[in-house]
C-alpha cells in the first residue's frame, strides 16, 4: 500500500520570530531532504482542512483554546510563556496541524495508507490542557489518540514520545485514561526541560499504570536509548497490544542538537524506530501515524526524518 504523508506550506507561515530554535526552516529542512533523496514522490499525500474548536476542546479546555486564538489575533506575541512565541495567524496554523494529524489517523484507520507521518508545527507534546508550554499551542499527538478511540473504536492505542524533552503536555491530556498508553523515552529531567518525566509518574485515577516514563541518561547515545526500548519498553508496549502506535517523533535527541544531550545517531533513530515499527506490525497490523515533535539541528533532523520515513515506507510495501 502506502505511507501517508501530511504536510502544508501554510505550516511555515507560523512565525516564532527571529532566533526561536522552533523556526519555518526546520520543516524546509525536511522537505528538502525528502525531496533529494526522493522519498518526497513516493508518499501519498494526503489533503485536510484545519481541526475545529469543537475537536481542540476534546482535550483542552475551551478557556484555554479561546485564549490562544484570541492571543494571536491581538498581535501578542507570545502564549503563556515566550517559549511559546507566536504570529497573528499561529493560533489557525496550530489547529491545521492538528487537522492534518486526524486526517492522518482517518487514513491509517480506513486503509487509504499503512502508515503516515506528520511533518507539522508547531509541535504539541508540551501543551497541557490550559497551558502553552515549550513551542507547543495544541496537543497533536494526544488528539490524534483520542480521535483514534472516539472516531474509530480503538480501545488500545499506545503513544510512545522519543524527543529529548519529556512530554508533559501528551501526559497531562491522557493521564487518567487506560484505553491510551502514553510512553516517554527522554533526557533525565533533574537537568532537561520541563523537568518532569520522572519514572514515578505513572498515570492518575483510571489510568494509573498507563503512563510510563523512561528517563535516559545525558550523553547515552544510541546504546542507552536502544537499551532502555528493549528492556522496558518493548515489553511494556506487547503487554499492552496496542491497535495503533502513535509517536511523537522528535529528534532533538540528536548528537548535534543544541537543545539536548542524549547523542543519538541517525542510525540509532533508525533502529528506534524500525523496533516501534515491529511492534505495530505484532499488534497493531502495522498501523502507525508518527507526529513531528522537536529537532533543531537542520542536517540532523533532515537525515533523521529521511530515515525514519524510508523506513515507514519500507514497512508500508512490505505490507503491500
Amino acid at each position: 500500500m502506502a505511507t501517508g504523508f501530511v504536510y502544508h506550506d501554510r505550516f511555515l507561515d507560523h512565525d516564532t520570530g527571529p532566533g526561536h530554535p522552533e523556526r519555518p526552516d526546520r520543516l524546509r529542512a525536511v522537505v528538502d531532504g525528502l525531496r533529494r533523496d526522493g522519498t518526497w514522490d513516493r508518499l501519498k499525500h494526503l489533503g485536510f482542512e484545519p481541526a475545529a474548536a469543537s475537536v481542540l476542546e476534546r482535550l483542552h479546555s475551551p478557556g484555554y483554546v479561546h485564549r490562544v486564538f484570541e492571543t494571536c489575533a491581538s498581535g501578542l506575541p507570545y502564549v503563556d510563556t515566550p517559549d511559546s512565541a507566536v504570529g497573528e495567524d499561529s493560533a489557525e496554523i496550530a489547529a491545521l496541524a492538528v487537522g492534518g494529524v486526524l486526517r492522518a489517523v482517518g487514513a491509517v484507520m480506513r486503509g487509504e495508507v499503512d502508515n503516515a507521518f506528520c511533518a507539522v508545527r508547531p509541535p504539541g507534546h508540551h501543551a497541557e490542557i490550559g497551558r502553552s508550554m515549550g513551542f507547543c499551542l495544541f496537543g497533536n499527538a494526544a488528539l490524534a489518540a483520542d480521535a483514534a478511540v472516539r472516531n474509530h473504536g480503538l480501545s488500545r492505542v499506545a503513544v510512545v514520545d522519543f524527543d529529548v524533552h519529556h512530554g508533559n503536555g501528551t501526559q497531562h491530556l491522557l493521564e487518567d485514561r487506560a484505553d491510551v498508553l502514553f510512553v516517554s523515552l527522554h533526557e533525565d529531567p533533574t537537568h532537561q526541560y520541563p523537568g518532569t518525566g520522572f519514572a514515578h509518574e505513572a498515570g492518575r485515577g483510571g489510568g494509573d499504570g498507563f503512563t510510563l516514563n523512561v528517563p535516559l541518561p545525558s550523553g547515552g547515545g544510541d546504546d542507552a536509548l536502544l537499551a532502555a526500548h528493549d528492556e522496558t519498553v518493548a515489553p511494556r508496549l506487547d503487554a499492552f497490544a496496542p491497535e495503533l502506535l502513535v509517536l511523537s517523533a522528535g529528534f532533538d535527541a540528536a548528537a548535534d542538537d543544541p537543545l539536548g544531550h542524549l547523542n543519538v545517531s541517525t542510525a540509532g533513530f533508525n533502529a528506534l524506530t524500525s523496533r516501534l515499527l515491529d511492534i505495530a506490525q505484532r499488534h497493531a497490523a502495522g498501523r502507525v501515524v508518527s507526529v513531528l515533535e522537536g529537532g533543531y539541528d537542520l542536517d540532523a533532523l533532515s537525515a533523521a526524518v529521511s530515515g525514519h520515513v524510508a523506513l515507514l515506507l519500507d514497512a508500508a510495501d512490505g505490507g503491500a
